[in-house]
């Protein structure tokens, strides 16, 4: 069965595919919230989950984790620490979108900002889990196809900067 695994989703190609859709997405998203915070910001307080003094810290720097996580991940520079960091944002996102659905608010995601005025709902959280098992899949399989941080030499995994040798 670790073998089907591995051939299938622990494919190369596969991971490749999903590191770099994966890493667009949230470039994608994080660019008109990085360009409007005040919009996110907004978006954020409809969730009514954070006090109102933490909205504008995430409002402002949500947005750029979310950009450098994903470009890290198109580049394949630190991809398992990306992935890592993505599996902890979305899940959650993930949990934010079901307390809404629960609550039975009828509010903007602010998944990508004010461009796709998406509501919470269903669709939302599924692609939201759909992200997350990708990010999963990054963290448990070996993924150095492709990557810059192969070509960069074993200096550079993330493993190496944190621990001094």
């Amino acid at each position: 069965m670790k073998r089907l695994l591995e051939n299938t989703i622990g494919h190369r190609y596969f991971l490749l595919g999903v590191r770099i859709v994966l890493g667009f997405i949230f470039v994608f998203a994080s660019i008109e919230k990085i360009t409007q915070p005040e919009e996110f910001a907004k978006a954020i307080t409809n969730y009514r989950l954070l006090p109102h003094a933490a909205v504008n810290l995430f409002a402002i720097g949500l947005p750029w984790v979310e950009l450098l996580a994903g470009l890290f991940l198109i580049l394949g520079l630190l991809v398992r620490g990306s992935s890592l960091l993505l599996t902890f944002l979305l899940s959650l996102f993930a949990l934010a979108i079901a307390i809404s659905l629960a609550r039975g608010l009828d509010i903007s995601c602010g998944c990508f900002g004010t461009a796709s005025a998406r509501k919470v709902g269903w669709t939302a959280l599924g692609e939201d889990l759909l992200m997350l098992l990708g990010s999963l899949l990054l963290c448990y399989f070996r993924h150095t196809f492709l990557a810059l941080e192969t070509y960069l030499g074993r200096n550079f995994r993330a493993t190496d900067v944190a621990l001094p040798r």
